[in-house]
């Protein structure tokens, strides 16, 4: 069976997605250069209790390419995105570049239910400094927008932070290329957070083309229930 192209135009540009099982919307979204696709294995697990909504960013996979990126305009796509489907009680999930857009989201939407952030950094030093370094280098040569993103944002401060209400669990592996004292201070500045250090893991081994990253978040919402309960 042929799936159907989903698009749908916010801010300008048209936003592929998908749409997998039923019940609690919860919107998932990738990292810098990514797809949806990375979301496979997981969404097998998460569609079979809520409705999954897995987009792709402006510029990557099926949505409209740009010429510049900036986090902001990624936010207000998927603030958009979320009213013009008139989705509410939102779990919104990002990985990396994912989880800035969800911080920022979270900032301005009072569509979201919980928010839940994997590798994000609230500035760009807040990766290691050979990843750094490595950017700048490469970026001297051979200019891409997407690797220019991440050397100059985000910007994000402690007042900024301050603003998301929702209940929130921050995570980062042991080896990511997030500085784990960065993950822990962003936590920290995030009012009714939680914050995992996952032992073992790097920056996307537990989430891309994995099925670990369902199993956290549905325990972590699972806890937050019985919690409220």
């Amino acid at each position: 069976m042929i799936k159907p192209i989903m698009k749908i135009n916010v801010n300008n540009v048209e936003i592929y997605y998908e749409v997998h099982g039923e019940g609690q919307p919860m919107l998932l979204v990738h990292g810098n250069g990514e797809s949806h696709k990375i979301f496979d294995q997981a969404v097998k697990v998460l569609s079979k209790k809520y409705k999954c909504y897995i987009v792709d960013s402006r510029g990557h996979g099926q949505s409209t390419k740009v010429k510049e990126f900036h986090y902001q305009d990624m936010a207000d796509d998927m603030t958009e995105f979320m009213e013009k489907l008139d989705l509410r009680e939102v779990i919104f999930y990002g990985f990396s570049d994912g989880g800035i857009i969800g911080l920022l989201t979270a900032m301005q939407s009072d569509r979201l239910s919980h928010l839940i952030v994997s590798g994000a950094n609230i500035h760009p030093y807040g990766v290691s400094e050979k990843l750094y370094k490595s950017m700048r280098f490469v970026n001297r040569f051979k200019r891409d927008p997407k690797v220019t993103l991440m050397l100059t944002e985000p910007m994000i401060s402690k007042s900024m932070l301050e603003k998301i209400k929702v209940p929130t669990l921050v995570l980062a592996g042991e080896h990511d290329v997030i500085l784990e004292d960065h993950t822990k201070k962003m936590a920290s500045m995030i009012p009714n957070s939680r914050c995992q250090i996952l032992k073992g893991e790097g920056h996307g081994s537990y989430i891309v083309h994995k099925k670990r990253i369902a199993t956290l978040i549905l325990t972590y919402l699972k806890f937050m229930q019985e919690k409220h309960a």
